[in-house]
């Protein structure tokens, strides 16, 4: 039975960092929720949507964002280091910064389940946006709790992150109007 609630934890903390990233990728996960809230907000038009596309540019865009950042890192590590990266170099930085696709996880599943009908398109565009504002917050109090911010400290961090959202999310509404 002991076992069992080890595993479901360990599975549980594997299912978060996915998400939400590890503490070494706030930065990461941040800027993977900003790509996916703009580029949700970019290819939404507030009449006719559809959500495999939407879902599609999201992973596709996340995706060579991603490879352009590793590759970029890659190339700065290389020049500090004065030598070519070895290949467990650049997977190290490669799993580093997968907290930037990992930010795209939530919501790319609910571009899918707007798409395959399990709630309403618009709803799911909500959704994925409602999951990036969620996620700003989660980053900002982590960020703060790392660096030991305090009351006040974690609440204008939380609040700047959330405050970068919602434009995100008043841009797309002004749009879709």
């Amino acid at each position: 039975m002991e076992n069992e609630y080890r595993i479901a934890l360990m599975r549980h903390g594997r299912a978060k960092r996915l998400v939400f990233g590890r503490a070494g990728g706030i930065a990461g996960t941040v800027y993977g929720t900003i790509v996916v809230m703009a580029t949700v907000t970019a290819g939404y038009n507030g009449e006719q949507t559809d959500a495999w596309r939407l879902a599609v540019v999201v992973a596709v865009t996340v995706l060579v964002l991603w490879i352009a950042h590793v590759y970029s890192d890659a190339l700065a590590e290389s020049l500090e280091r004065g030598r070519r990266l070895d290949r467990a170099e650049f997977s190290h930085i490669a799993r580093r910064e997968l907290s930037i696709p990992g930010a795209a996880v939530a919501p790319i599943a609910a571009l899918v389940l707007g798409a395959l009908g399990v709630i309403g398109e618009r709803t799911a565009v909500w959704l994925a946006l409602a999951f990036g504002v969620v996620t700003l917050g989660v980053e900002g109090a982590r960020y703060a709790k790392i660096e030991r911010l305090g009351g006040p400290g974690t609440l204008t961090v939380i609040a700047l992150n959330l405050l970068l959202g919602l434009a995100v999310v008043a841009l797309k509404a002004l749009l879709a109007h």
